[in-house]
């Protein structure tokens, strides 16, 4: 049944994050199922104990194009173990009534059109998720989907490039959320780098449309994150945190924890953020 009532304070919600803050807030990224399921809880804890103020949850796909070779790695070694949605929903209905952040869920349109996109729609506003960002599914396509989440109060978030034309950025105003800006041309992965025009592109993302504007893709540091901060309304951080527990999976939570906490303070510290 749907769910307009309490779903759209739920959006309304995921929206407030990145509005009336003297910085940009911080979205970071976590493979489900890596190093395993059972460890989510904590590592969604630890992600709020350094300082995030949303989650972005990606469902491990065996094709995953948009990744890079961090972000395939953990699907691969979660889907090894035996990853499963069913399994995902369970551990997020007994983690997501309690836990302060919204979390965002990432996936390709292959796992929800398998598992049934009613289903998938349903059982993710019954978990408590907030939005779903499909990187696959081209925006002029999503109609049927975004009917469905928006009837149910689940934000479908939006993505543009640097590449997107105007009339995709006038396309994409009917998203809910915020707009996923996509730093680069490419995957995913940690960058040495920023991207020299991302600034430029977070600038006209903000101009183009009315959702706040958070960028991912290649930001890999905490330095990197407060120059993308001063424009941007978040900063979505996913390879750099993946790849730093790969590192130590044994103690991933406290990695998660360590690594957030550097961010949040580069944020913190930001100087010449743009106007709201």
């Amino acid at each position: 049944m749907p769910n307009a009532g309490g779903g759209r304070a739920a959006v309304r919600r995921l929206e407030a994050v990145f509005r009336g803050r003297q910085r940009a807030a911080l979205m970071p990224y976590l493979t489900a199922g890596f190093p395993d399921l059972d460890s989510l809880p904590a590592l969604l804890a630890a992600l709020a104990v350094g300082g995030a103020d949303a989650v972005e949850l990606g469902i491990p796909f065996s094709d995953p194009l948009a990744d890079g070779p961090a972000l395939q790695a953990a699907a691969t070694a979660a889907l090894t173990a035996g990853f499963t949605l069913d399994g995902l929903w369970d551990v997020l209905e007994r983690t997501l009534p309690s836990f302060p952040l919204p979390v965002v869920l990432l996936t390709y349109v292959n796992p929800i059109l398998a598992h049934g996109t009613l289903r998938f729609v349903e059982r993710a506003v019954a978990c408590g998720v907030t939005g779903l960002i499909v990187p696959d599914l081209p925006w002029v396509e999503s109609g049927p989907l975004r009917r469905l989440t928006r009837d149910r109060g689940l934000a479908l978030v939006p993505m543009a490039t640097p590449n997107s034309p105007e009339r995709h950025l006038q396309r994409i105003r009917s998203g809910e959320g915020f707009v996923y800006g996509v730093s680069v041309t490419g995957v995913t992965g940690v960058r040495d780098q920023l991207a020299p025009d991302v600034l430029a592109f977070a600038s006209r993302l903000k101009e183009a449309v009315r959702l706040p504007v958070a960028i991912g893709f290649g930001i890999s540091t905490p330095e990197q994150a407060a120059r993308v901060g001063t424009v941007a309304d978040g900063v979505i951080v996913g390879s750099a945190l993946v790849s730093a527990m790969m590192q130590d999976p044994v103690h991933a939570a406290g990695v998660a924890t360590a690594t957030v906490r550097a961010l949040h303070a580069a944020l913190d510290k930001q100087e010449g953020r743009g106007p709201e």
